[in-house]
């Protein structure tokens, strides 16, 4: 028996889609929903976007346009799965509960992994993101997925920003997490810790949002030879471009490092008020 679903939910799909450039793919698998199913979703919402900017067009007429420019659709990738919950670790509650915006830096982080696909085979990435700014504030990439992996993106991006006590760190619940190690960092740092509910991308929105970025930017336009060759174009992409010059609509059209910019400028301006 197929199941239903209400129009505020495919569209809250779609726009996922749509506005926040998460992948098709990944959310059908994830909501065990086919992905034609979703693609459906997609198209109207594109088409009713269309239409309230007063376009009356069609997906052929799209297509059309498309094809004169030289255009075509980023192909999807293969899946892997970088999330093994299946382990007798202490799963934390998931306090961020999708509050994903914060007041100031280092008041929040997120972090996941995902898979870069190369000739020598797959690479890894952690990531760590500041979700004030969403700046990737430490990453790490290795062809192991392995405690090591996440623990050394952690551990970058506590020499980049040295935190506070009480940052509010979440992530999903895999074995990289709920490790030992990782969790020994954590707690010597004072951190809260915070984990996604199970099997729910949604928890890590933000995170899940930027690998399908670089992935779509980056990745799927690319074809590394070798690992080391993925290493150095995909640091390129976080440290010159991502967190320096790639806009963000969530941060008012500014880039990650430009928005902390302004949040220091403004706060050295009201304590030169102050004295």
């Amino acid at each position: 028996m197929s199941r239903k679903y209400d129009r505020e939910f495919k569209e809250y799909m779609a726009k996922l889609i749509v506005d926040e450039n998460m992948v098709q793919a990944e959310l059908a698998r994830e909501h065990d929903i086919p992905s034609s199913t979703i693609g459906r979703w997609v198209k109207n919402y594109r088409l009713e976007k269309a239409r309230k900017k007063g376009y009356n067009i069609t997906e052929r007429t799209v297509g059309r346009y498309m094809n004169e420019m030289g255009l075509s659709a980023v192909p999807k990738r293969k899946f892997v799965v970088t999330t093994d919950s299946k382990h007798d670790d202490k799963i934390y509650p998931n306090t961020l509960n999708r509050e994903f915006d914060a007041d100031a830096p280092n008041e929040s982080w997120a972090t996941d992994i995902t898979y870069i696909w190369t000739s020598q085979g797959w690479l890894y990435l952690a990531v760590v993101m500041d979700l004030f700014s969403r700046k990737i504030v430490g990453w790490h990439m290795d062809q192991y997925l392995n405690k090591e992996l996440a623990t050394t993106a952690l551990e970058r991006a506590l020499t980049l920003r040295n935190p506070p006590e009480g940052l509010l760190h979440h992530s999903d619940r895999g074995a990289q997490y709920t490790s030992n190690d990782y969790i020994d960092i954590l707690t010597e740092n004072k951190m809260e810790i915070s984990m996604s509910n199970k099997g729910d991308c949604f928890d890590n929105a933000c995170v899940e949002s930027f690998f399908a970025t670089l992935k779509k930017e980056l990745v799927y336009r690319s074809k590394f030879k070798t690992r080391e060759e993925a290493k150095i174009e995909i640091w390129k992409y976080i440290s010159s471009f991502y967190n320096e010059r790639r806009i963000h609509s969530t941060l008012g059209f500014v880039s990650p490092n430009d928005y902390e910019r302004a949040y220091y400028e403004s706060v050295k301006e009201a304590n030169q008020k102050v004295a």
